[in-house]
C-alpha cells in the first residue's frame, strides 16, 4: 500500500493531536468494573486500566455517569500479538430492546495480521449500519485516541482526531437519529470466535492468554444527564462549542481519503445483504 501526502500530513496531525490530550481523567473517579472477578484493573493512582481476557472470563468496565451528546476521547492500546478470536468493544448505549448505540470494536487477529476497526450505530433498537476499516498503524505498540463526537446534527467517529465515519442527523428524511436516550459508556475485552476474526474460522489460542487491553487519557466535554436533566441546559454555550461543530469540507476531505484507503466493509454497498437496495440513510446521505 502506497502512502501519499496526504497520509503523511494527516501522520503530523495525529502526531498534534495526541501531543495536546488534555489532562488524564481518572477511572476510579469515572467508571466501575462491571464484570470479570478482578480481571478488570485500575493502576497507577486512577491514571491506568486494563481489562484482561482467559479462558474463564473476559472483563469490562461502565461510565458512572449517563451522557445526553457529548466529545468522548479515549486512548487504547490493544492486545498484542496472536488477538484472533478476541473482541475489544468501547461504545456508547442506552438500555432496553429500542435502545440507541454507538460502536467501537477492535477485532483481534494472527501475529502479523491487521485488527479490523468496526463500527455501528444503533437507533431504536436497529443496528446493521457496520463499515469496518484497517488502521494506518499498528494498534498494539502504543496508545492512540478513538473518539465519538455526538451532537444534535451528526455523530462522528475519530482516530487520532482523524475523522473516518459520520452518520448525520436525517430525520427529516424519516431516518431515526439518537437524541434523547441518555448512554453510557462501556469497554469490555471478551471472547467471540465463533465470529470475530475471518467470520470465526479462526479460533482464540488460549496458549497466548491471558490477553490484556489497556485504557488512559479518558476525557469527556459532554452534557451529563442526571435526574431527568442535562448539564448543558445550565452551562454556557462557549464551553460547548463541540454541540454545533460539524465537518467542513477538510474533515470530508480526511473521511473521503480514509474510506478510500482503508475501508474494508460498508453496509451502504453490500447488496447481497440488502438486495432491494441499501437503508434509506445510504442514498441521502
Amino acid at each position: 500500500m502506497t502512502f501519499s501526502p496526504m497520509f503523511t500530513c494527516f501522520t503530523v496531525i495525529s502526531f498534534l493531536f495526541m501531543a495536546a490530550a488534555m489532562a488524564a481523567g481518572n477511572f476510579n473517579q469515572q467508571f466501575d468494573t462491571t464484570w470479570g472477578d478482578g480481571r478488570a484493573k485500575v493502576l497507577q493512582n486512577g491514571q491506568l486500566l486494563t481489562l484482561s481476557l482467559d479462558k474463564t472470563s473476559g472483563s469490562g468496565f461502565k461510565s458512572k455517569n449517563q451522557y445526553l451528546f457529548g466529545k468522548i476521547d479515549m486512548q487504547l492500546k490493544l492486545v498484542p500479538g496472536n488477538s484472533a478470536g478476541t473482541v475489544t468493544a468501547y461504545y456508547l448505549s442506552s438500555l432496553g430492546s429500542a435502545h440507541d448505540e454507538i460502536d467501537f470494536e477492535f477485532l483481534g487477529n494472527l501475529s502479523g495480521d491487521p485488527y479490523i476497526l468496526h463500527t455501528n450505530v444503533f437507533t431504536q433498537g436497529k443496528g446493521n449500519r457496520e463499515q469496518q476499516f484497517y488502521l494506518w498503524f499498528d494498534p498494539t505498540k502504543d496508545f492512540h485516541t478513538y473518539s465519538v463526537l455526538w451532537n444534535p446534527l451528526s455523530i462522528i467517529f475519530s482516530v487520532d482526531g482523524t475523522p473516518i465515519r459520520e452518520f448525520k442527523n436525517m430525520e427529516s428524511k424519516g431516518i431515526p437519529y439518537p437524541k434523547s436516550q441518555p448512554m453510557w459508556i462501556y469497554s469490555s475485552l471478551w471472547n467471540a470466535d465463533d465470529w470475530a476474526t475471518r467470520g470465526g474460522l479462526i479460533k482464540t489460542d488460549w496458549s497466548q492468554a491471558p490477553f490484556t487491553a489497556s485504557y488512559r487519557n479518558f476525557n469527556a466535554q459532554a452534557c451529563t444527564w442526571t435526574s431527568g436533566s442535562s448539564s448543558c441546559s445550565s452551562s454556557g454555550s462557549s464551553s460547548n462549542s463541540w454541540l454545533s461543530q460539524s465537518l467542513g469540507s477538510t474533515g470530508q476531505g480526511r473521511i473521503k481519503w480514509v474510506q478510500k484507503n482503508y475501508m474494508i466493509y460498508n453496509y451502504c454497498t453490500d447488496t447481497k445483504r440488502f438486495p432491494q437496495g441499501p437503508p434509506p440513510e445510504c442514498s441521502v446521505a
